[in-house]
């Protein structure tokens, strides 16, 4: 590797960092956010995609980790640990959403969780990108994969911000745990390739 080719690497490797930081940090927010929404709102969507953002946390807090250090088990051993936290989020979203549409709940209207997802949704696209390109370019699965985490956790913000406002202007109550469906299937899909396919 040419000293050009290394200082390259070194500021892709800041890069990957900031984004994490970056991510660890609107996720921190947000829990205070989201639990302050859904008390008010008494939404469990809200108080689920608060949930959420711990996951992302720690999916953030193990890319940290890796890029700390080098070497293919601690490689390996970090895939696993996200894989762990795309199973945690389906299971979360899959119990959720069942449970919100079985019970029939009808959350409160939540001005405060409507601003706070739709910003959280435009905030999570960019990051999810940033990583993805990083990823590629550092030719790290860690960081991609934690990218799709932070992409699904955009999905999630969009379709929690959907259910919001068709419930807050069209009454549409089961909009949201409706959309939890799609969400468990992306993040089984993640599931899969993390044990099961080749890095």
């Amino acid at each position: 590797m040419t000293r050009t080719d290394d200082i390259a690497r070194q500021t892709l490797v800041r890069r990957g960092f900031a984004l994490e930081y970056a991510t660890l940090g609107w996720n921190v927010i947000g829990i205070a956010v989201l639990a302050l929404a859904a008390i008010s709102a008494r939404s469990v969507a809200l108080a689920g995609f608060g949930l959420d953002s711990l996951i992302e946390i720690g999916a953030s807090a193990v890319v940290i980790w890796e890029l700390s250090g080098t070497g293919e088990e601690r490689r390996r051993r970090a895939l696993r640990l996200i894989g762990v936290g795309f199973a945690l989020l389906a299971t979360y979203l899959l119990v959720q959403s069942t449970w919100a549409l079985a019970t029939g709940f009808r959350p409160h209207h939540s001005p405060l969780g409507i601003g706070w997802t739709a910003v959280t949704a435009a905030v999570m696209f960019g990051l999810a990108a940033g990583k993805a390109r990083t990823g590629i370019a550092l030719d790290n699965p860690v960081l991609r994969t934690e990218g799709r985490v932070t992409l699904i956790d955009g999905l999630l913000a969009a379709a929690v911000l959907l259910g919001l406002l068709l419930n807050s202007l069209a009454g549409l109550w089961w909009a949201d745990p409706a959309a939890g469906y799609v969400l468990v299937y992306y993040a089984l899909r993640e599931v899969k390739e993390i044990f099961l396919g080749e890095h």
